[in-house]
């Protein structure tokens, strides 16, 4: 990841304020899945988006298309959620897949009918590297290997293979599979044909790679030549001898003693030749040789030695130093907002995020607003709750942005402003039409910089980050009105395939995963994503006490009848299995 890498919406602000010339990258944990979405972050000074890694070839070949460099990712582990998305390895072992923790619980065994050996969430890994061409051809400016906790053989493997691709060979996929695979390769997000991207490492995996390992490691004994470095030298009588190594108009020089007079073979072109070209383990290939030789005179082979090794390692200080970017360093400081946040009344105000018609009706009464999938949203619920209660909630994975904005526009006309934003995509359609901005705790808000940046951005009010403690969230101080959930069965990942489906076939759907503890993990399916959601259901109901600086409270509802819906909004709490999700032991 490059230096100045944005993560979230508070380390752009900062760094773009505290560093203005820094070249700023957009980390595939901002969840960018749109062409709108990489243009906000153009808008907001990136240079460059590393978007989604389930995009599909158009969707990549319109991100590029914009004006900002494009980074892909083509090579390595794919994540079974989507990145920015996944909160399995935070909840399940507080390690937070969203800031660089993951603890890969999503290859542990998951099945939908309860079969032990089945890991029903762990992909295979991916490879475009047959594909750089139709990359590089479609705009795609960097290509990114995925290398997390790889051992050097499979980065020196992957590198040289993806350097053959963009050369115009094909890659020894083969090779590539030996050293690393998960049951192949796959591109089905690239192609949109994801009917078969599931796979586990097997023994054959293991065994491969440990016939390939020694083979491989040639690859990088040495370091890459990537320059070329011309000499030239001076061996006269009665001065110091001075070797001068120059490389892309840098220049270095090197003094070392007097020569003395040649008892049997002087030093000659052949001798410095041979002593100055032995770059073996650094950057630098040899050149050419120009010299300025007197007569007679002899440097030994260990003085050669020593000036080579003196001018070669000056070199390359200034070649580094050439390439080292040179940034300009504000006085800025940031100020915080010193707003204290109270609850608007005595009684905390509930948002209440719906999956049915009939949630929503026994919400409505009893909840400051309303969220309710954007597909809920038909003339019967417009015509029954009053429409400036209603955020609508956008599909959590946008495919389709036109027919998104279309729909929008549409209940915009029958009275709903107010749209409930998951990424950096949602925000940006949203602006573009208009309505009212609220934040999801998806947009993994968890300090005062990023809560502040969204205000400035036009949103309304956000709900933190579920990965805060409660503590966290009593320090945050911004102008940003925040929320925070207090009732739920929260979504662990957001998955663009289904578990359910690759494991038994939607007709036998079993609606949920079985992991190896024997707890059940509900699965909900919509047209284009998967969301698995936790076991346990999040209940902060009776300790609502404790938790400050928050305006409003955030109950998500998954199949909660009427009655169930009423109770909980009531502040009853719930039967079953409860958690206090992060709150307390945080990550």
């Amino acid at each position: 990841m490059p230096p100045n890498a944005a993560l979230n919406w508070g380390c752009i602000e900062l760094i773009r304020r505290c560093v203005p010339d820094a070249v700023i990258h957009s980390s595939t944990q901002m969840s960018v899945h749109t062409v709108s979405g990489a243009k906000l972050l153009k808008e907001l000074g990136c240079a460059r988006v590393v978007p989604a890694r389930e995009l599909n070839r158009d969707t990549i070949s319109r991100i590029c298309d914009i004006g900002i460099e494009t980074e892909i990712f083509v090579h390595g582990a794919l994540c079974m959620s989507v990145s920015g998305q996944c909160y399995m390895s935070a909840m399940i072992g507080s390690r937070s897949a969203n800031r660089g923790c993951c603890g890969q619980a999503c290859r542990l065994p998951f099945s939908a009918v309860g079969n032990k050996n089945k890991a029903a969430l762990s992909l295979k890994d991916l490879s475009l590297l047959p594909r750089a061409q139709e990359l590089a051809d479609i705009g795609v400016d960097s290509f990114k290997i995925e290398g997390r906790m790889k051992r050097p053989e499979y980065v020196a493997s992957a590198v040289h293979e993806l350097k053959r691709a963009v050369d115009g060979d094909a890659p020894d996929m083969k090779l590539l599979r030996g050293v690393f695979s998960r049951s192949g390769f796959t591109d089905g997000y690239f192609t949109g044909e994801r009917h078969d991207m599931f796979g586990v490492r097997e023994k054959d995996d293991v065994i491969s790679a440990h016939e390939l390992i020694p083979q491989i490691h040639e690859l990088y004994r040495f370091e890459r030549k990537a320059f070329t470095a011309d000499f030239h030298a001076v061996i006269k009588s009665g001065q110091p001898v001075e070797i001068t190594a120059v490389c892309g108009g840098i220049s270095a020089s090197a003094k070392g003693d007097i020569p003395e007079k040649a008892l049997n073979r002087p030093t000659d072109e052949e001798t410095l030749t041979k002593q100055l070209s032995k770059l073996g383990d650094t950057v630098f290939s040899f050149g050419k040789l120009t010299a300025d030789i007197d007569d007679g005179l002899i440097v030994t082979a260990g003085k050669l030695n020593e000036l080579r090794r003196d001018v070669i390692e000056k070199l390359t200080t200034l070649t580094v130093a050439k390439f080292t970017p040179k940034y300009t360093i504000s006085d800025y400081s940031p100020a915080l907002s010193n707003a204290e946040k109270q609850p608007l009344s005595d009684k905390l105000p509930l948002r209440t995020f719906c999956r049915t018609r009939e949630q929503i009706l026994a919400a409505a009464d009893l909840s400051e607003y309303i969220i309710a999938p954007i597909e809920l949203l038909n003339e019967e619920i417009l015509g029954g709750v009053d429409t400036d209660k209603i955020i609508v909630s956008p599909p959590r994975f946008i495919t389709d942005e036109t027919a998104l904005t279309e729909k929008l526009r549409e209940l915009m006309k029958a009275g709903v402003k107010r749209l409930y934003c998951h990424t950096p995509d949602c925000i940006a359609v949203g602006q573009a039409l208009g309505m009212k901005l609220h934040g999801s705790f998806t947009l993994n808000v968890y300090n005062s910089y990023s809560a502040e940046y969204l205000h400035s951005l036009g949103l309304e009010d956000c709900i933190f980050s579920i990965e805060a403690t409660l503590p966290q969230i009593a320090q945050v101080r911004t102008s940003l009105p925040i929320g925070a959930v207090v009732y739920g069965r929260l979504p662990l990942m957001l998955t663009r395939n289904c578990p359910i489906k690759n494991e038994v076939g939607c007709g036998k759907c079993t609606k949920k995963l079985t992991d190896r503890t024997g707890r059940d993990l509900p699965v909900v399916c919509s047209k284009d994503y998967t969301e698995i959601m936790n076991a346990d259901k999040l209940c902060m109901l009776d300790r609502l006490d404790e938790m400050h600086n928050i305006v409003f409270g955030a109950v998500y509802l998954h199949d909660e009848d009427a009655a169930e819906t009423q109770a909980v909004l009531s502040g009853c709490k719930p039967q079953g299995n409860i958690t206090r999700g992060l709150y307390y032991r945080g990550i």
